[in-house]
């Protein structure tokens, strides 16, 4: 049930929102930059130190194997990842160490991440943090990353927009993290529930690993390959998949996840089927009732015959919009 007075808060205030769903690894080493580099979608070597990028980790057939936050923050990288497949990240990475002067580590134990979020997000953590300022925040750019402190202890601030609206990630040893969650209470930061997180990200249009991509899913299919995917780059894996479906299918997919916007005050199940007349055209994988547009939206993967904007289908009987995404636009605060 979305609460309109936590979506309230993030929209126009400031929410934090735990982050018990990702993993957290970490890259040490001369080389790790380069051997990331071969293995990621998006360009790692480019990044200096308190940049970051999203990127997508494929097989060699180029269906996902997880998509990640990478954060160069100068003496390590920092990957964030779905926890559900943070153990398959780490056994695969550790696969592809043959000569290079690398090193893996699994914090996900030893740290845990929250996200504060809503325009006065900076605000809020430039009175709680130490080392940092509200200035110093507002200048990060999306992924980028600085070091600062919360009550004597080192934090890792990163510029997060997944969340649907902008805000941060605040990496804090977990021992630290309850004291944190009160300071941001105190700082008039509001606790954003998971429904109303879902909301705010569905509204967005922002794809979550394990809902609306997985193990089956190729970039292209879920509208990410211009955030998480290096044109100018050299090899990756799966990047022969990739550059055949772009160029020698012009972009064309066999499905792509779009928006509905469903005229009825249901809100439809993850997996309830989209049709158009009698035929089944796709499948809904992320819903909510959208307080900004006053009726359920969701995300769902359409055949490519019936992608136009516009075009109505049915979803459990109930007429649905097709719409591109985002449902709302938002702009970095």
């Amino acid at each position: 049930m979305v609460s309109d007075a936590a979506y309230q808060s993030a929209r126009r205030h400031a929410a934090r929102v735990d982050r018990f769903d990702r993993g957290r690894l970490v890259v040490t080493g001369p080389d790790r930059a380069s051997y990331l580099q071969g293995l990621l979608t998006n360009d790692i070597v480019a990044l200096n130190a308190g940049q970051g990028c999203y990127a997508a980790y494929l097989t060699p057939q180029g269906r996902m194997i997880a998509d990640l936050f990478v954060y160069e923050l100068g003496d390590l990288v920092l990957l964030s990842t779905p926890l559900a497949v943070k153990d398959t990240v780490l056994a695969k990475l550790e696969q592809f160490i043959f000569t290079e002067d690398v090193k893996l580590g699994d914090v996900t134990g030893n740290f845990a991440q929250m996200a504060v979020i809503g325009p006065d997000a900076a605000a809020a953590l430039g009175r709680v943090l130490e080392g940092t300022t509200d200035a110093a925040l507002h200048a990060l750019l999306e992924h980028g990353n600085l070091r600062a402190r919360f009550a004597g202890q080192p934090v890792i601030v990163t510029r997060v927009t997944d969340t649907g609206e902008p805000g941060f990630d605040v990496y804090v040893e977990t021992a630290h993290a309850a004291a944190l969650g009160s300071a941001l209470t105190a700082a008039g930061v509001a606790a954003l529930d998971r429904d109303t997180a879902e909301a705010i990200r569905i509204e967005a249009g922002v794809p979550r690993f394990g809902r609306d991509m997985d193990e089956d899913t190729i970039p292209l299919e879920a509208g990410i390959e211009t955030r998480a995917i290096s044109f100018s780059k050299g090899c990756y894996v799966g990047q022969e998949v990739i550059i055949r479906v772009l160029h020698r299918g012009h972009g064309r997919v066999a499905r792509k996840l779009m928006g509905l916007r469903i005229e009825s005050d249901a809100v439809p199940s993850a997996g309830t089927v989209v049709r158009a007349g009698t035929r089944e055209i796709g499948h809904v994988t992320s819903s909510a009732q959208s307080p900004a547009a006053k009726q359920p939206v969701a995300l769902a993967y359409l055949h490519r015959d019936f992608l136009t904007p516009g075009t109505t289908v049915s979803v459990n009987g109930a007429p649905a919009v097709v719409t591109e995404l985002p449902f709302l636009h938002q702009e970095a605060n």
